[in-house]
């Protein structure tokens, strides 16, 4: 069976990031994708110009709408800006109980735009954290998190992962999956971990600039993953996989002059007709 799957996101107009990127994601690794605007932004490769707010009663009615008609397999919840939108994005979700929740905790754009406002870091905390599956923050997003600096070493990253999963319900089907890009060096080892597992996901930094939607592509594989794969390590493994075949395949693509985006169909454009 294809899975149904939805990105509440926002919109990258460049097609980089956001819901853009979220639906490219899930076709190419065979899913079927959906998607709910809960934010609209100005932005390129370069730069994020200017946020316009979506109205958090058009959000929970676009949820509901959809809902009401469709299986939702798994959904993958990107950047929400406002926290009255992170509010009614949890209290719809609570009340629909999707079987998968991926939550990417977007709080910067790659550019270093914020994204999320300040007061709806705590609305994230209480409301959708505690719904989710699977939580993906990279490691300045994690020290918001936790209140506390963004780490910079592996054994600081390991006490990182378990203060994250303190955040989460105790149930051993939830899971963080700590990005470690931002580690200094070529190596790229993301960690995940279920309050009993800590498992080191290796991976060896890309050189390209082409960096652009790397956070929301992860969630959205894992979302388009979840339905189908025997468990959340696998489903991860996979997602992290994808991803890196997509940032190595980037330079397929010629889009914009900044932080340029990954090629999500790596595997499917260039075939024979």
């Amino acid at each position: 069976m294809i899975p149904n799957t939805l990105s509440i996101a926002g919109v990258d107009p460049s097609g980089g990031a956001g819901v853009l990127a979220d639906v490219k994601t899930m076709s190419a690794l065979g899913a079927y994708g959906m998607a709910v605007i809960a934010a609209l932004t100005a932005q390129n490769t370069q730069a994020v110009t200017h946020i316009a707010p979506v109205p958090p009663e058009f959000v929970a009615a676009q949820i509901d709408t959809l809902f009401a008609d469709v299986r939702v397999d798994a959904v993958k919840i990107g950047m929400l800006g406002q926290a009255g939108v992170t509010r009614a994005v949890a209290d719809r979700l609570a009340h629909w109980r999707p079987a998968h929740l991926v939550l990417d905790p977007v709080m910067v754009a790659k550019s270093g735009d914020h994204l999320l406002e300040r007061q709806a870091v705590e609305a994230l905390r209480e409301g959708l954290i505690p719904l989710a599956t699977i939580i993906t923050p990279n490691l300045p997003e994690a020290g918001v998190l936790l209140d506390q600096g963004p780490v910079d070493n592996l054994k600081d990253m390991r006490r990182a992962a378990e203060r994250l999963r303190r955040l989460l319900p105790d149930d051993a089907r939830r899971w963080v999956f700590l990005k470690g890009g931002h580690l200094p060096g070529n190596d790229t080892i993301d960690l995940l971990h279920d309050g009993d597992r800590m498992i080191e996901l290796p991976g060896r930094r890309i050189d390209t600039p082409n960096t652009h939607g790397t956070g929301c592509t992860l969630s959205a594989a894992l979302a388009a993953l979840l339905p189908r794969a025997g468990d959340v390590p696998e489903a991860a493994r996979q997602a992290k996989h994808y991803l890196e075949q997509a940032i190595a395949a980037s330079g397929q693509l010629q889009v914009g002059s900044g932080h340029g985006p990954v090629q999500h169909f790596h595997a499917w454009w260039g075939r024979p007709a």
